[in-house]
């Protein structure tokens, strides 16, 4: 079966930059193995988390059709997330931060549609459809959670990086796909885990997005909620993974009260967490996403605000007082006593208002870049976009005049003034000029051979986040991730067991005779020794038989895997407890 992506109407209003993350989910890929994992995991899930999880997730599990026994198919989930007002889409692996965080704010959950592999079966570095499937899914079906995390992807996906940022991003890609991966060499392991340490411990001062990224850990994927003393699980980290649930429980993890803080704690996704944070409410989590965005260049703009865009090397926008808002790539700004009072771009810029791009101000027109002053006028107390038209005559601030504008911090503009553009307020916010001369001091800025000149006008900066203001105006069709994740290795010895395993799922599924149990104990032990999940399937469908003389075989099979293999020895024990406990129950 292979489900399309066309299955919810939120789907249709995704832009065309986050459509390129999305792949088709071919269910015909999972194999009985991937079947079998997907079920152990969440009927451990479900029995533990059921007296640990904050009570949404088992209502969640309902909600939204996830099932035990069958791993989701996107057509299914899509289907019943609509009915909560959400959506869902495949992707490959881990995607930029910026586009997950916006997909979020579409209402969109991301589903990275692999799984893990048997080996990794209580946690795996790399996203896949039991963490984000049964790990996100479910709780979003709280409505106080789902607004939550629709706004921290609006406020998220505009938080500004560092050059840096993506390179942890691709590091940690690379890294999650060595380690989920069979056969990876050790070395290729360790290189891989050196260059995220590396990175790590050369950040420099944390970006906006490094900051919102470590929030996001903290909650959204590694979330307590109560009180410290009791807490309970909402982190999808936490709910995907029966190893790490079982562990953040104890006193070996720190609990700490959560706040803004956690904007400043790194986090290591290849370990189990020494510290988890508490919320008091999903209440609180908007308060505290409320009060770091309060800080953010979205909200405060400024010098510090262009600053953050010349440093991300990115494209990035900023509003001025008047609306009006630049997107390019900005590489300078001049400022004077604390204040910017020029800006200037390089390469395609566009000129919008209100998320809309301006009329003949695309990135044709200004495909080489843009520079403006910012602020006030020299002298004169009152800013361009708050003059009426009495004090714009006064200063022959008109159409077909010639103007010399003498701004603060010894900007200067001279030229014929040939029109001008204003807001939905009538305040002017872009004034075009011909034969102009922009002037610092003795350095030139723009000369009359470079053709029209376009002004924009704005006292002040009052907001700079990263991407563009109207997605239209530029191609973000672009996005190529350095590293695809690796499928599982095709051999002769592994489609033997891919059959014998969906032998056994038949069977259960049916409730078929199981007159071939026998024979596929049998393949088994003969081929597959180093197996132990098969037969844990095996003695669940033997378990009503007591004294079946091959449940008996299969458990001694199981009790030598434990001392051959004494890493599965705890996954095989909390397979048989969930068989056993439930025929005493």
């Amino acid at each position: 079966m292979n489900a399309t992506i066309e299955t919810n109407p939120l789907l249709e209003r995704l832009p065309k930059h986050l459509k390129q993350f999305i792949k088709p989910q071919d269910y015909s890929d999972y194999t009985p193995i991937n079947q079998a994992v997907w079920r152990y995991v969440m009927r451990k899930n479900v029995d533990y988390l059921s007296k640990v999880a904050h009570h949404s997730y088992l209502d969640g599990l309902k909600k939204t059709g996830i099932e035990i026994d069958n791993i989701p198919s996107m057509y299914g989930m899509n289907r019943i997330l609509s009915e909560i007002g959400w959506a869902a889409v495949a992707v490959d692996g881990f995607i930029p931060p910026n586009a997950f965080m916006e997909f979020q704010a579409y209402n969109v959950l991301v589903i990275a549609s692999d799984i893990r592999q048997i080996e990794h079966i209580e946690y795996t570095p790399a996203p896949d459809i039991i963490h984000e499937g049964a790990g996100h899914a479910p709780i979003i079906a709280n409505p106080e959670y789902a607004e939550y995390l629709r706004r921290f992807g609006e406020i998220g996906c505009k938080a500004i990086s560092s050059s840096k940022d993506y390179e942890m991003y691709e590091a940690i890609r690379l890294l999650s796909i060595l380690k989920e991966a069979e056969d990876t060499p050790q070395a290729d392991i360790d290189a891989a885990e050196k260059a995220v340490e590396d990175l790590q411990n050369n950040m420099g001062e944390l970006s906006e997005m490094a900051q919102i990224r470590n929030l996001h850990w903290w909650t959204v994927e590694y979330g307590l909620i109560g009180t410290v003393e009791n807490p309970k699980i909402y982190g999808a980290g936490l709910l995907s993974s029966i190893g790490e649930s079982a562990w953040c429980m104890t006193d070996n993890v720190t609990k700490i009260p959560y706040d803004i803080s956690a904007a400043n704690q790194s986090f290591d996704i290849t370990k189990l967490q020494p510290q988890l944070y508490v919320t008091p409410t999903f209440a609180y989590l908007n308060l505290v996403l409320e009060e770091f965005a309060n800080k953010m260049a979205l909200r405060t703009g400024g010098i510090s605000g262009i600053k953050k865009l010349i440093t991300s090397n990115a494209l990035g926008t900023i509003e001025l007082s008047t609306g009006l808002q630049i997107s390019g790539v900005f590489t300078n700004v001049i400022e004077d006593e604390g204040k910017a009072v020029y800006i200037q771009t390089t390469g395609k810029t566009a000129l919008a208002y209100r998320e809309k791009e301006l009329v003949g101000h695309g990135t044709i027109t200004h495909a080489e870049g843009f520079g403006s002053p910012i602020g006030k006028l020299k002298g004169i107390n009152l800013a361009i976009e708050d003059m009426s038209p009495k004090d714009l005559n006064a200063y022959n601030i008109l159409e077909s005049k010639s103007v010399k504008l003498e701004f603060e911090g010894n900007i200067t503009v001279e030229g014929e003034i040939i029109t001008g553009s204003r807001n939905l307020q009538g305040e002017i916010i872009l004034i075009r000029l011909n034969n102009c001369t922009v002037t610092h001091g003795e350095t030139v800025l723009f000369q009359p051979e470079w053709g029209v000149y376009d002004m924009a006008v704005g006292k002040k900066v009052v907001s700079a986040f990263s991407g563009p203001a109207d997605v239209n105006s530029f191609d973000l069709i672009s996005h190529v991730p350095s590293s695809k994740t690796i499928k599982a290795k095709h051999s002769s010895e592994r489609e033997e067991l891919e059959e014998l395993y969906k032998t056994v799922r038949e069977m259960r599924e049916t409730n078929g005779a199981q007159t071939a149990l026998t024979f596929v104990f049998n393949k088994l032990t003969t081929n597959h020794s180093h197996d132990w999940l098969l037969a844990v399937e095996i003695a669940e469908l033997l378990s009503n038989q007591k004294d079946s003389e091959l449940l008996t075989k299969v458990l001694d099979y199981l009790e030598k895997m434990k001392i051959k293999r004494p890493e599965t020895a705890h996954l095989i024990d909390g397979g048989l407890e969930l068989i056993f406990t439930k025929e005493k129950a």
